[in-house]
């Protein structure tokens, strides 16, 4: 029991000293090549052991912030003001846009299964960062703990302790739900699908985010809805006065915003600006579809809140899964639609009539024990020392002038390159060098976004990935001359 408590302890010291290191090489108060004081001096000086000042640095280095140098000591190798400015999107017309991008996104997605191919296309965790081990014991343990093995039908709203530990994990987006508000679907997609089947009917209008996910705009289309778009900020995401100003004109019906760490741009709207938004379109009487798929996945200290935290009148329909945090092929989603519940229930119960019983059981079981919390506390710290990396090698090896995003959480980059540049060719030729990216066409309804790529920091920095940056740079560099 007391080496557990030292163990607890010496953590918790030596990330407080490396997160004031870190704000200071932020700030630019230690600049880059700067010398840090030694491990001694840092030992004396903060009051803690010789083994906690080496970790202090050692947790630096993994991140990319400072460098060993033989015999020399630690020195700053990383700043922010390093990094390429923020990317800026242009504004869509304030009209309806319906171009058809379709074979752009089939011609990027076939390339995903090839063998030997960097994939720096998908935005999913990988598999180094998964527990798989943990998974399969929750898996057996739930089959084993059901009176029959999982096999029959599971509840028609959802697993009843999947559902208890969602309204139990609100809190930590200062939600306020019960598990008879929650409803169980087959990933986030088809949360979001039942969502807008219940407030919206064929030729409705829909607005959106731009640039946003490509499987947001197809399930808009494919429903027979029409698509607005509003420009998102790579920081603070959609802009709520275009907005604003677009309802006095445009017969909106409902809203459907990715509000913490969007794909592609990273954006999280801040609280303050999710408060507005939830004001803004409440006074109206229309809906808000908040996907909040990534929410999880911050880089602070504390979670960022939904817009559902600010609902009052049950406007909002959140959704969300575990598909981008634990298990992708576990397909285990749900939403909290407020007060069109029994609309969303309906149309699951025509689609679906029930989720599945074994991955909704285990998934449940991994969150009571705890296994659930712990994992994202380690992937969390994985992807925010990925994210850095990633940053600092794009900002090595890319011409002079490239743009990249700064997200506090999520997957993924948005790299904005010379006008020059057109993403779809630099897409093909990265192919051929086994180098897997999405080109920022397949972004928008018009594929406006032509000298734009995404790149997903999901898997581990390694040589191979390094390497691929590198081969990339170049071919961007090349197509200059």
């Amino acid at each position: 029991m007391n080496n557990a408590i030292f163990v607890e302890k010496d953590e918790f010291l030596y990330s407080q000293v490396a997160e004031r290191l870190e704000q200071q090489i932020e700030n630019n108060t230690l600049k880059s090549g700067d010398k840090l004081i030694s491990l001694r001096a840092l030992s004396k000086e903060q009051g803690i052991s010789l083994s906690t000042a080496y970790k202090a640095y050692v947790a630096l280095e993994n991140k990319g912030y400072v460098e060993a140098r033989p015999k020399s000591g630690y020195f700053v190798r990383y700043k922010s003001a390093q990094r390429p400015g923020k990317s800026e999107v242009p504004k869509p017309a304030a009209k309806l846009a319906e171009p058809d991008v379709d074979a752009i996104i089939k011609q990027v997605y076939r390339t995903l299964t090839q063998e030997g191919t960097v994939r720096l296309s998908t935005a999913v965790p990988s598999i180094e960062l998964t527990p798989v081990a943990k998974l399969n014991k929750a898996l057996m343990e739930a089959i084993r703990r059901s009176p029959h093995s999982c096999t029959q039908y599971e509840d028609i709203q959802g697993n009843q302790n999947l559902r208890k530990q969602i309204a139990k994990n609100a809190f930590n987006w200062n939600g306020n739900v019960t598990e008879d508000e929650v409803i169980t679907t087959h990933g986030c997609m088809e949360a979001v699908s039942f969502c807008l089947q219940a407030v919206t009917k064929p030729g409705d209008v829909v607005a959106i985010e731009s640039p946003v996910y490509f499987g947001i705009f197809n399930v808009v289309k494919n429903l027979g809805l029409q698509i607005f778009e509003v420009v998102s900020d790579p920081n603070d995401g959609p802009d709520l006065e275009y907005l604003e100003k677009s309802l006095e004109t445009v017969p909106i019906k409902a809203c459907l915003f990715v509000t913490n760490f969007s794909n592609p741009t990273g954006a999280s709207m801040p609280d303050n600006r999710k408060k507005q938004l939830v004001q803004m379109l409440a006074e109206k009487e229309i809906p808000l579809i908040e996907d909040d798929i990534y929410g999880e996945m911050y880089f602070g200290k504390n979670r960022p809140k939904t817009c559902k935290s600010f609902d009052k009148k049950g406007l909002v329909m959140l959704c969300s899964s575990v598909s981008k945090t634990l298990a992708p092929g576990y397909r285990v989603g749900w939403c909290i639609p407020g007060k069109f519940f029994e609309k969303v229930l309906s149309n699951k119960i025509v689609h679906t009539v029930s989720s599945a019983t074994p991955t909704q059981s285990a998934i449940g079981y991994f969150f009571e024990t705890g296994r659930y919390d712990l994992h994202m506390r380690n992937l969390r710290k994985a992807l925010h020392t990925q994210c850095l990396r990633y940053t600092q090698a794009i900002t090595e090896y890319f011409p002079a002038g490239t743009r990249i995003s700064r997200p506090q959480g999520g997957y993924v980059l948005w790299i904005e390159l010379n006008a020059k540049i057109n993403a779809f060719e630099l897409f093909e030729a990265g192919i051929l060098e086994n180098i897997s990216i999405s080109p920022g066409q397949i972004f928008s309804t018009d594929a406006r976004f032509v000298n734009y790529i995404r790149i997903s920091f999901g898997a581990p920095f390694s040589p191979a990935i390094d390497g691929a940056l590198k081969k990339l740079g170049a071919l961007v560099a090349a197509r200059l001359h």
